[in-house]
């Protein structure tokens, strides 16, 4: 098997994982980028970390409420683009141990979160606002683009830069046990792949860390035949789904994990209140399951520490919804059926799993499915649903190949996504035929 899908095969069982943007910039509460949009030096930033105190941070209930959400993977910012660390960095003082915290708060994330049960990944920017040998002048998305008083470059060295990078993932890789994902943000322009050291950063990692997942944010061209070393294990897209899944250039399938956003922010924003519903969130879980890839979804807790309850009665809904659904979402992955009109199917060996999000009239109809059920219930329940056709569909010749089956009632039983279990029949192939869905 390819390293990459060895790697890789726990992360795409898992299917639904936490992501967490937090940082000195959730007391300014205008989002993660807010230094940059607003042009803000290092000095004026300074007043921030001075008042980093999040008294009411409790990551044994940012845990619980990922583990009832029916997360099975977790991924927060140690270092955001701002430079600011929340662990514990013998290489900067400007962590989170020198404010008012004075504690490594990844180190009681790390421990709460494996308390649960719940795989850590550790997000880090290759982007560094705060440290004095990151190119600012010239850069197009540092505070201090332009400014004059960052135009002169004596006596910088990208390369100590660079040192200090790597040696802060060294850091994160050997501080705090097993890390199973390393989540880089992010290349843009020329700086990208070898401008990181990316194969040096790569060979340092995997000997640190043989098994660990890396994403794509590094550089180089994961769609290639034969990609680089530093390309990844998997496909990052961000605030949209790919159409119609993602495959290399041999049309081979690639790993990908879609992060989406629970408002319009990464970080908290006090007057974003533009939130997702749990009914938007679930059936985006299901269509990347359904073209077999993962979802990623984001809180921004406040510079307390609280997660804030829109996102945690969001989290709660669709933890609920995985309680009594869970079965067609960890584990599954694309179905050998064209996508039906009424919603999508996931599958897992001979489990077909429809999702149906609009009832149309009269019965649902299953393409392609006559005589290929053996048991249909409705998930949830686990009542029995009936296989039936119609006396009227016997008319029509375009329904000769399809199944149907009656759900009882005007409105659907789950307006979040019902879902109904199709136990099939083995075909002599093992497989059901048609294109994917």
């Amino acid at each position: 098997m390819n390293p990459r899908f060895e790697r890789t095969a726990t992360l795409m069982e898992d299917r639904f994982g936490l992501f967490i943007h937090w940082g000195l910039y959730a007391i300014p509460a205008r989002g993660e980028w807010v230094r940059s949009q607003e042009r803000i030096s290092n000095e004026q930033y300074q007043t921030y970390f001075e008042e980093f105190n999040p008294s009411l941070y409790d990551p044994r209930s940012w845990a619980k409420a990922a583990k009832a959400a029916g997360q099975k993977y977790v991924v927060i910012t140690t270092k955001h683009h701002d430079g600011f660390c929340l662990f514990d960095s013998k290489l900067t003082d400007y962590k989170a141990v020198n404010t008012p915290a004075d504690r490594d708060l990844i180190r009681e994330f790390v421990d709460a979160f494996r308390e649960e049960g719940i795989a850590i990944g550790f997000y880090y920017s290759l982007i560094d606002w705060y440290h004095a040998d990151y190119p600012a002048y010239n850069d197009r998305i540092h505070p201090m683009r332009g400014a004059e008083s960052f135009k002169d470059t004596t006596g910088k060295d990208f390369n100590r830069y660079l040192d200090y990078m790597h040696g802060q993932v060294k850091e994160l890789l050997t501080n705090y046990g097993k890390i199973d994902i390393m989540w880089f943000d992010f290349s843009y322009d020329d700086m990208t792949g070898e401008v990181w050291r990316a194969t040096e950063l790569i060979e340092m990692i995997r000997s640190l860390q043989p098994d660990i997942v890396i994403d794509n944010r590094l550089g180089g061209n994961i769609m290639a035949a034969e990609p680089e070393v530093y390309a990844g294990d998997f496909y990052s897209p961000e605030q949209i789904i790919p159409p119609r899944g993602i495959v290399n250039e041999l049309g081979e399938p690639v790993p990908w994990e879609a992060c989406i956003t629970l408002n319009g922010n990464w970080g908290y924003h006090a007057a974003d209140s533009a939130y997702k519903s749990p009914r938007q969130v679930v059936r985006a879980l299901v269509e990347c399951v359904s073209k077999n890839g993962n979802l990623l979804l984001n809180v921004g807790p406040d510079a307390r520490g609280d997660i804030p309850k829109e996102s945690l009665y969001i989290l709660s809904a669709v933890g609920e919804w995985l309680r009594r659904n869970g079965e067609s979402i960890y584990g599954c992955g694309i179905a050998e059926l064209d996508k039906p009109e009424w919603g999508r199917y996931t599958q897992k060996g001979n489990k077909l799993y429809a999702h149906v999000f609009d009832r149309g009239i009269g019965p649902i109809y299953f393409q392609g499915l006559k005589g290929r059920i053996k048991r249909a219930r409705l998930l949830a329940d686990g009542s029995e649903l009936k296989v039936e056709t119609p006396w009227m569909a016997e008319q029509y010749s375009d329904t000769g190949s399809g199944a149907f089956i009656h759900l009882a009632g005007g409105d659907l039983p789950d307006e979040l996504d019902t879902v109904i279990e199709l136990e099939l029949y083995s075909s002599e192939t093992g497989e059901l035929g048609g294109e994917k869905a």
